[in-house]
């Protein structure tokens, strides 16, 4: 079975609420992930664009539709924020 999308903002969004420091760490890595001139167009939201994230899940997966581990978002964002200092 496939994972979704929501699936993993709402296992994202319970590690946030359960340690703090991974939610701020979440919130970084999604801030910088972000689309350009996101205000721009609809939906109005500071989203990663669509077509960088098929490419990213391609290039991390093999798989353009792929949705990673809540574990593996989470571990990139420590990596960030221990490894760039962010």
């Amino acid at each position: 079975m496939r994972r979704s999308w929501f699936g993993l903002m709402a296992t994202l969004a319970g590690r946030a609420l359960l340690n703090p420091r991974t939610g701020l760490d979440l919130l970084k890595m999604g801030w910088a992930f972000r689309r350009r001139a996101w205000w721009r167009r609809a939906p109005f939201l500071p989203v990663p664009d669509p077509t960088y994230l098929r490419w990213r899940m391609y290039t991390a997966y093999g798989d353009e539709l792929a949705v990673p581990p809540a574990i593996d978002v989470v571990r990139f964002a420590r990596w960030r924020r221990e490894t760039m200092g962010l």
